[in-house]
C-alpha cells in the first residue's frame, strides 16, 4: 500500500510541481549514508521520500511527530522522532546510521524564515564525523515559494511552482581525533555549515546576466519594484526589461558584435539597463571610471580597444566632464539623449513583441562569454582592463548569497559607482538578480545626505569602504540606521575607530570583507554565522586559497586564489585588445593577489599588507599598514597614510602623511611601545595635510602620496 501511494503521489507531484532532479546519483551506494538537505517548507520530507533513489529513515522533531496530520504523511516512510534538546538524541541517530540504513536529516533543524540558510546545528555534523558516513547534500529549490513554507507575505508565493532537487557530489566530514569533545563537535558543526553553503552555491544555474534577470522576474513578477535612483522613480522588473531591450537594441547599432563599448555613467537605473542590454545583444560594456581624468580614460580605452563611449550629456554637464571627454583621442561619444530619437516604428513593434516573449530577444550568450570590463584603480601604475564573464559575476553573487541571507524584503543602498567591482556586483547586480530592492545613489561623497536617504528609504543593507563608512557614521543621526541589518566594508582595511564608532553609536557590527576586481570581487567575508574581529572572514564557497612564502616576511605569505568567480584575463595598455588569461606562480587559473595574508586553523583570513606596501629598512621588512595602525593608535581621530621612498643610507625610508597637525615622532614612539611594535616602524618623516587624496573607489591614492613624498624629498620633507 505504501509503494502504491508513493507511486501515485510521485505522479501527481510530477505534474503539479514539474519536479526536476539533477546531479550525480552514484553516491547513494555507500555502506553508511547520511543525506542532508536545506529546509524550505513542510513539503521537503515528502519530496525527498518520493524522489530519492534510496529508501531512507527520516530524522524528525518529536513535536512534528506528535501532530496527527504530519504522522499521516510520515507513515509513507520510516522515521525516527528525536528531541534535539536531549544529549542522547544524536547517539540514537549514530546507532541508526551504523546499521547501514540511509538516513535523512535537516541540519538547520527548522524551516527557513529568511529564504536562505539558517543556523546549522552541530548534532548532524557530529553524527557524520562519529560514524564516518558518506555525506550526500541535496538542495531543494522551489518549496519556499509554495504556501507550505514559513516565509513572510512579502515573498512571492505560487500554488504550484517548479521544484528542483539538486544532488551534490558525496563528501565526508573529518575532524582531528585529539582535543576536547566540545571543540571537535564545534569544528564538525562548522564543517557541516560549509558543506551546506557549498551545496547552495553549486546548485545555482549557469546562465547569462540577462537570463538571470528574466529568471528573477519570473519568480517575483513583472510588477515587483526592484530599482530606485535619485529621480525618485521605483522601476519594476517590467520597466527594467523595457529599458534593457530598448537601450540594448539602439546602442548595439553603434558597436560591432563582441566589441567593447565604453559606458561613462553614474549610478542610475538607465546605467543598469544599458549594461545588461548591451550584454544581451552580444556587446561587452566597459565601465569607465569618470574620476580617472583624461589620461586614465584614454589608457582604459586603449587597453580595451574601446572606440565608442555611451554617456549622458546631462551627466557630463553636471559632473563638469565635458573638457575631459572632449580631450579623448580617437573616441566617438554617443549621448543617450540622442538614442531616443533613433527609436523608429520598427523598433517599437520589435520592442512590443519582445516584451511579450523576452527570452527570444538578444543573441545567444554563453556563461563563459565576457559580461563586462572593469578597470583596476591605477594606484600602482596604468589601469588594467579586467574581463569578467557572466559565469564569474553570477558565481560571485551565488557565493555571497550562500553565506549571507539577503532577500526581497531587504533594500540596498548603493552609493559605490558601478565602475567599481564592489558597487557593480554587490550593489547593483546582486539586487537585480535576486529581487532585492536597491537605491542607486550617484556619489559616495555626500556624507550628510546618504544617511538621510538610508533612513528615508528604510534601507537594510549598505556596502562601503572604511573611509566612506567613517564619514557616514560621523554625520548620521543615531536613528538614521535603525533598519540596517548588514553593513559590509571592503576595498580597504576597516579602521578600528570606524568599527567601534558604528557599534557604540548605532549598535551595528560592520562585516569586513576582502576582494579584488579580478575576482568579481569578493574573496572572503565575515558573516553573522562566522565572524572574527580583525580578519576579513573565511573564503567563499568554491574559492581556493594558498599562501606562498615571501623572503623577509616571517608570518603568512602571498595569497594566491582560484575559483569560479575568477576573471577571464587582463587587457593591458602595452598589448591593446589582447586577453591575458590569469596565471600565477601556482599555474594557470590562479591569481596572485599581491597581499600578504595569514589563514588560521578555522579558515579566517587576516590581511597583513600588500607586498608592494612593505618597506625594506636597514635590511628589515616593515609593513606600511603597521605604520598606519601605529599612527591610528597615537591619533585615533585623524587619518593617516604611509609611503616609502628610496634612502641612500637605509635602503628606504617611510614618510607618514597625517591630518593631525599635532602628531610628532615622540607620540608615535609612545604608541609603538604601548602596542609592542619595533622602533623601526616609527617613521622619521611626517607630512601634515588637510585631507588624504582618494580615488573614485574610496581607496587612498598612494600613487599621488608617493609622488608628493618624492617631490618633498630633501629640504621639502621636514623630519619630525
Amino acid at each position: 500500500m505504501r509503494r502504491l501511494l508513493q507511486g501515485l503521489l510521485r505522479a501527481v507531484f510530477g505534474v503539479l510541481f514539474r519536479v526536476r532532479i539533477q546531479g550525480d546519483r552514484n553516491g547513494f551506494d555507500a555502506p553508511r549514508l547520511l543525506i542532508v538537505a536545506n529546509h524550505e517548507s513542510f513539503l521537503d520530507g515528502l519530496i525527498l521520500g518520493l524522489y530519492l533513489p534510496v529508501d531512507p529513515v527520516f530524522v524528525v522533531h518529536t513535536g512534528i511527530a506528535r501532530n496527527r496530520w504530519f504522522r499521516l504523511v510520515l507513515s509513507l516512510t520510516d522515521y525516527l522522532a528525536v528531541d534535539p534538546t536531549s544529549p542522547m538524541a544524536m547517539k540514537t541517530v549514530v546507532r541508526l546510521v551504523d546499521t547501514g540504513r540511509p538516513v535523512v536529516i535537516f541540519p538547520e533543524g527548522r524551516i527557513t524564515v529568511t529564504g536562505s540558510l539558517m543556523k546549522v546545528y552541530d548534532g548532524p555534523a557530529f553524527v557524520a564525523a562519529k560514524t564516518g558516513a558518506t555525506l550526500v547534500p541535496v538542495r531543494l529549490d522551489g518549496p519556499a515559494r509554495t504556501w507550505f513554507s514559513r516565509l513572510s507575505g512579502q515573498y512571492p508565493r505560487r500554488l504550484f511552482p517548479q521544484i528542483t532537487m539538486s544532488i551534490q557530489p558525496p563528501t565526508r566530514i573529518d575532524i582531528p581525533p585529539e582535543g576536547p569533545a566540545k571543540v571537535r563537535r564545534r569544528k564538525a558543526g562548522e564543517a557541516m555549515r560549509r558543506v551546506m553553503q557549498q551545496m547552495l552555491f553549486s546548485s545555482q544555474p549557469k546562465v547569462s546576466l540577462y537570463s538571470s534577470m528574466l529568471d528573477a522576474m519570473d519568480i517575483h513578477g513583472r510588477r515587483h519594484r526592484v530599482v530606485e535612483d535619485v529621480k525618485q522613480i521605483e522601476y519594476s522588473y517590467g520597466d527594467l526589461l523595457k529599458m534593457t531591450l530598448a537601450l540594448g537594441r539602439l546602442a548595439s547599432r553603434h558597436v560591432a558584435p563582441g566589441e567593447h563599448a565604453g559606458v561613462l555613467m553614474p549610478n542610475l537605473a538607465t546605467t543598469l539597463g544599458l549594461l545588461v542590454g548591451l550584454g544581451a545583444m552580444g556587446r561587452v560594456p566597459a565601465m569607465l571610471n569618470f574620476t580617472a581624468g583624461t589620461d586614465g580614460l584614454q589608457n582604459a580605452c586603449l587597453a580595451a580597444g574601446i572606440r565608442t563611449i555611451f554617456t549622458s550629456r546631462q551627466f557630463l554637464e553636471q559632473a563638469r566632464l565635458e573638457p575631459t571627454v572632449a580631450a579623448l583621442q580617437g573616441i566617438r561619444v554617443v549621448a543617450l539623449e540622442d538614442l531616443r530619437g533613433e527609436l523608429g516604428l520598427g523598433d517599437r513593434l520589435w520592442l512590443l513583441a519582445m516584451m511579450a516573449f523576452p527570452r527570444l530577444a538578444g543573441r545567444a550568450v554563453e556563461p563563459e562569454d565576457p559580461a563586462v570590463v572593469l578597470f583596476t584603480s591605477g594606484s600602482e601604475g596604468k589601469p588594467k582592463g579586467v574581463v569578467l564573464s557572466h559565469r564569474a559575476l553570477l558565481s560571485n553573487i551565488a557565493q555571497i548569497r550562500s553565506v549571507i541571507d539577503i532577500s526581497p524584503t531587504d533594500k540596498v543602498l548603493n552609493a559605490l559607482p558601478m565602475f567599481h567591482s564592489f558597487g557593480l556586483t554587490g550593489g547593483a547586480l546582486l539586487p537585480l538578480t535576486t529581487g532585492t530592492g536597491v537605491f542607486l545613489y550617484p556619489s559616495p561623497l555626500h556624507y550628510r545626505v546618504i544617511p538621510e536617504v538610508i533612513y528615508d528609504r528604510g534601507c537594510s543593507v549598505l556596502f562601503g569602504t572604511s573611509t566612506f563608512l567613517g564619514n557616514y557614521g560621523k554625520h548620521a543621526h543615531p536613528y538614521d540606521f535603525y533598519r540596517l541589518r548588514y553593513v559590509v566594508a571592503g576595498a580597504e582595511k576597516l579602521s578600528d575607530t570606524v568599527r567601534d564608532t558604528w557599534v557604540e553609536k548605532f549598535g551595528i557590527r560592520i562585516l569586513e570583507g576582502y576582494g579584488a576586481t579580478e575576482t568579481a570581487p569578493v574573496i572572503a567575508v565575515n558573516t553573522p554565522m562566522a565572524f572574527r574581529r580583525g580578519t576579513v572572514g573565511q573564503l567563499l564557497p568554491s574559492m581556493q586559497g594558498r599562501l606562498v612564502p615571501v623572503p623577509g616576511i616571517e608570518r603568512g605569505g602571498m595569497l594566491h586564489v582560484s575559483g569560479p568567480n575568477l576573471m577571464s584575463g587582463y587587457l593591458r595598455v602595452e598589448k591593446p585588445g589582447v586577453l591575458e588569461p590569469p596565471k600565477s606562480a601556482l599555474g594557470d587559473g590562479w591569481y596572485e593577489t599581491g597581499d600578504i595574508c595569514d589563514i588560521d586553523a578555522d579558515g579566517f583570513v587576516t590581511i597583513l599588507g600588500r607586498v608592494k606596501r612593505f618597506a625594506k629598512i636597514a635590511g628589515e621588512m616593515v609593513s606600511l599598514e603597521v605604520v598606519e595602525k601605529l599612527a591610528a593608535v597615537a591619533s585615533p581621530a585623524a587619518q593617516h597614510a604611509a609611503t616609502a621612498i628610496a634612502d641612500a643610507q637605509r635602503g628606504e625610508s617611510i614618510v607618514l602623511f597625517s591630518t593631525d597637525t599635532g602628531l610628532n615622532r615622540e607620540r608615535l614612539q609612545q604608541a609603538a611601545r604601548s602596542a609592542g611594535l619595533p622602533e623601526i616602524a616609527v617613521p622619521r618623516s611626517l607630512v601634515m595635510v588637510e585631507a588624504l587624496p582618494l580615488l573614485g573607489t574610496g581607496k587612498i591614492d598612494y600613487a599621488a602620496l608617493r609622488a608628493q613624498a618624492l617631490a618633498r624629498a630633501g629640504a621639502a620633507t621636514t623630519p619630525a
